[in-house]
């Protein structure tokens, strides 16, 4: 009896509770908005997907799709009750577009949003140690493709740590390029490779907290943040992107273009 009651008693308070959907809800055949302001961030193996969440009083939720070109045919993948995401399923080195819609209590759902979002997840590394090839040459280099320390006589290798004019330096060979991005709080402050500025002489000086581009032989870009640095070690965190020639190290812009 008491589990009746209590039943009862929920059932009258949502009779008289404004705004929820209760008895006194009246079924609608209007879908709601499109969302707006879908954007991405991308990681290793997983892409999250953020939007507005200004949806209205009656939005129960969002469908989330993806489709492997902007204009092509969106796959459903999930749903979500809040303005957020994760692509878990995501594979590095695969673009995939995205679109979400709204759907209310009564079932209708909106369109697909508008906005431009598509993102490429890329390998990430934390806490590397390379040793000065003054100390231990072995351990000096390091090759993005192979996610690993190597020899500075590697031929693969993409970077060197070795000391420089005043102190430590990152080095690179003529057929690479590298540049100093700054001061970041974080590797992924960066988002894409820059289309300029690189350094003339294909070194960089080497300070703890500042994030590198690097531009690598065979076209790929990757970058990496110092997170401390002496004249003998550095360590550091690293993202490399594996679509060649693609600038992407973060997350894509959101553009304003109109799906068709």
């Amino acid at each position: 009896m008491k589990t009746i009651l209590s039943i009862l008693s929920f059932a009258l308070i949502g009779l008289v509770a404004p705004g929820c959907h209760d008895l006194l809800h009246h079924p609608d055949n209007d879908p709601p908005a499109a969302p707006t302001g879908l954007r991405t961030a991308t990681g290793d193996n997983f892409i999250e997907l953020y939007w507005h969440d200004d949806r209205d009083p009656d939005v129960a939720g969002y469908n989330v799709y993806v489709s492997d070109t902007y204009g092509g045919r969106y796959e459903y993948v999930g749903t979500v009750h809040k303005a957020y995401y994760l692509d878990d399923e995501a594979r590095n080195g695969v673009l995939y577009y995205y679109a979400v819609s709204a759907y209310d209590y009564d079932g209708n759902e909106s369109e697909l949003s508008n906005d431009v979002a598509y993102d490429i997840p890329r390998p990430e590394g934390y806490d590397v140690l390379l040793y000065n090839a003054g100390i231990a040459s072995a351990q000096a280099g390091y090759d993005f493709s192979k996610y690993s320390v190597v020899s500075i006589d590697d031929q693969y290798a993409d970077m060197y740590f070795v000391t420089g004019t005043p102190g430590p330096v990152m080095r690179v060979d003529d057929d690479t390029d590298i540049q100093d991005l700054g001061a970041t709080s974080s590797i992924l402050d960066i988002s894409q490779a820059p289309l300029n500025g690189w350094s003339t002489v294909h070194e960089v000086p080497l300070v703890a907290g500042h994030t590198y581009v690097v531009w690598t032989w065979d076209d790929h870009y990757a970058k990496f943040r110092v997170s401390s640095i002496s004249s003998g070690r550095v360590v550091f965190d690293w993202a490399y992107q594996l679509v060649p020639a693609n600038r992407l190290l973060k997350k894509t812009p959101t553009g304003e273009r109109h799906r068709k």
